[in-house]
């Protein structure tokens, strides 16, 4: 319905505290609080042969440092719309929008890029500098069902070359092989885990919470899991970008408010409420890998 609707519409958002409200939600947003790729910049897999034999804690610096100076492709810079919505009892519908990267968080060029897992602490960082959220595990499977294009789980053999940039590529080069002639900017999905939010976090602190790598039946290879410490990362997660405000209710909101709203939260996550977003998107500590 939104889509049939919005179809065409182009907006530019300007980083600024409060973005003015618009009459209409647009289908994509362009958004400026991702700086200007270097001319410079290292492309993908550069980054993955310079960084081949580093420790977690190494990498974890060099890609921060990469991303929060625009190293990424271009076409993560259109965020796509996807709609989200929930029945409430008396049977009314909640509908929204959010906004997300058409991809996983990535270094290099459009050409040339490598999906970068990160840690909590990383993720957060970066998501934070440029005005996004992480995605519950409810907009997961919400940007699953609206993909473009839905690949299939490459799982690689594990152990502790998972979380090395060696694993890194030889993933990377598996999925390019999948992924052939589709162009960037598609809306993929289904060749990563995701790096989500979820209460869980604050009732175990220290913690990752991961989730999906759907199989082609629409069901996830990796439940709702806070197994691993904040500080770990390997070869199967990314990092999915959500820009900080939706529209719903008529309007365009805080994402960080609809959570905490029982009335707006569940068209957004299957946990009633997040409690506390903002203070889960603040990880504590440095963000490199442990």
């Amino acid at each position: 319905m939104f889509r049939s609707a919005l179809a065409g519409l182009l907006v530019a958002l300007v980083p600024q505290p409060h973005p003015p409200a618009v009459i209409a939600p647009p289908e994509e947003v362009r958004v400026l609080t991702v700086p200007t790729r270097p001319a410079d910049a290292l492309t993908g897999s550069q980054f993955a042969q310079r960084t081949l034999g580093w420790s977690g804690r190494q990498r974890q610096r060099a890609a921060v440092a990469e991303l929060l100076q625009g190293n990424v492709p271009d076409f993560l810079r259109v965020l796509r719309a996807v709609p989200v919505s929930y029945t409430r009892l008396d049977g009314s519908r909640v509908e929204g929008l959010v906004w997300i990267m058409p991809d996983y968080l990535a270094i290099g060029s459009s050409e040339d890029f490598l999906y970068i897992p990160l840690t909590l602490p990383s993720a957060t960082a970066v998501a934070n500098a440029w005005g996004f959220v992480l995605p519950t595990s409810k907009l997961v499977d919400d940007i699953y069902a609206n993909a473009d294009h839905r690949l299939t789980p490459e799982p690689m053999k594990p152990g502790p070359r998972m979380r090395s940039s060696a694993y890194f590529l030889e993933h990377q080069r598996r999925i390019d092989a999948q992924r052939g002639e589709i162009p960037p900017g598609t809306l993929l999905t289904g060749h990563k885990k995701d790096v989500v939010l979820t209460n869980r976090l604050a009732e175990k602190a220290g913690r990752i919470a991961i989730y999906g790598w759907h199989r082609k039946d629409g069901d996830p290879i990796q439940p709702l899991s806070i197994v691993h410490g904040a500080r770990y990362a390997d070869y199967s997660h990314g990092a999915r970008m959500v820009w900080n405000r939706v529209w719903v209710g008529g309007r365009m909101r805080s994402i960080f408010d609809v959570l905490q709203d029982p009335d707006l939260a569940p068209a957004f996550t299957y946990e009633g409420t997040i409690r506390f977003p903002r203070k889960l998107m603040h990880a504590d500590g440095e963000p490199w890998a442990e």
